[in-house]
């Protein structure tokens, strides 16, 4: 997902779900924060690296791919953008090196999905926003996994964008090309993805890299065959799962804010019924980002003005902030719960056998205190 979701459409999930629109705000701040938070920006902030959230397009080019810089990347990224479905999926005759990457698919409704929300329970906002943005993410970013794999990311020309026109729906093949500069050209289908390298663990093989930036559009319904899919066409509709992905933020928010517990499968119905036509307005509409939109939609609501997203907005503060302060400040709260959260991914990661993410501190200072 991008700007336009994560930051006004949880803006407008979060007003929905009974926060007030300071509240509201810092909570889409943080959501949107978590594409941004690098160790390049920690540094600059004199901030612990550990927090991150991303990692720059150079941060990544740069990055190892022995077994300690591939768990690095797979931490970052099963953790915050292609949260696992399935830990213990089972699959017949496959070894577990494939197994391991097999279980790192992101998908949506996952046990995981419930431990993230439940984590954020009594917690910041900051949070509660970093949850929105692995909840939301679970929805636009499933099938592939956070972690490089070319067995199982990979995508080949049978990959079509399925478009309604006059009560039609028609199939026109997806043109990918390797040319960063150039921007996605909706009108012809054609769409810039990662640069083709055979080395399963190529981090050009990260995510939904080898479909560029197509997966993020709330417009877009495609078929393709996955590279995990057994040659099984799947239909991908991101207009129906991104009004699943905002409903089920506006419920999730809700029980944050209630004594409710999180569960699968769950939406928000009320909004649903009362703004159908609006979300569906947004979300259908064939443009390259939906920002405008969903502001307006967040304003109507609020009848407040919603800032531009800023990241340089809190990182005075933080800076200037004495050490005893540092936690009390917008992105020292941020920190705190980007590094709880992504250690609880980490360990339910290794919890299930899988070595790939590596090992948390949390993991790890909890056995050193049962030992001792």
């Amino acid at each position: 997902m991008q700007e336009d979701f994560h930051y006004y459409a949880t803006y407008c999930a979060a007003f929905l779900a009974g926060y007030s629109h300071k509240e509201s705000h810092d909570i889409a701040y943080s959501a949107q924060f978590v594409d941004l938070c690098s160790a390049t920006l920690l540094t600059k902030i004199h901030a612990p690296v550990k927090a991150a959230t991303t990692m720059l397009q150079l941060e990544m080019m740069d990055a190892r791919t022995d077994i300690i810089g591939l768990q690095h990347i797979t931490r970052i990224w099963s953790s915050f953008h292609f949260l696992p479905r399935d830990l213990y999926a089972s699959k017949s005759r496959r070894t577990k090196r494939y197994m391991n990457k097999y279980r790192l698919i992101c998908g949506p409704n996952g046990d995981l999905v419930v431990k993230t929300v439940e984590l954020a329970r009594g917690r910041s906002l900051q949070h509660v926003g970093i949850a929105m943005h692995v909840l939301a993410d679970t929805w636009a970013h499933s099938n592939f996994a956070g972690t490089p794999s070319l067995v199982i990311n990979n995508t080949d020309s049978d990959f079509f964008e399925l478009i309604n026109k006059d009560g039609d729906e028609g199939s026109r093949r997806v043109k990918f090309r390797h040319n960063p500069g150039a921007p996605d050209d909706i009108d012809k289908g054609l769409y810039t993805n990662s640069l083709f390298q055979s080395n399963e663990n190529s981090i050009m093989n990260l995510g939904h890299g080898r479909a560029g930036h197509f997966p993020d559009y709330s417009f877009a319904k495609y078929r393709y065959v996955p590279a995990w899919g057994e040659y099984y066409e799947i239909v991908k509709d991101n207009p129906s799962d991104y009004i699943k992905a905002f409903t089920q933020m506006v419920y999730a928010m809700k029980c944050l804010r209630g004594e409710e517990h999180f569960e699968k499968d769950m939406y928000d119905a009320e909004v649903l019924e009362r703004y159908s036509d609006r979300l569906n307005e947004i979300i259908r509409k064939r443009q390259l980002i939906a920002s405008a939109d969903w502001k307006a939609f967040g304003e109507e609501l609020s009848g407040e003005s919603i800032p531009d997203f800023d990241v340089d907005e809190y990182q005075d503060e933080y800076i200037n902030a004495s050490r005893e302060e540092k936690d009390r400040t917008f992105l020292g709260k941020f920190i705190k719960g980007a590094e709880a959260h992504k250690g609880m991914v980490t360990e339910e990661i290794s919890r299930s056998g899988n070595k790939l993410a590596g090992f948390s501190k949390m993991k790890i200072a909890r056995k050193a205190g049962a030992e001792s």
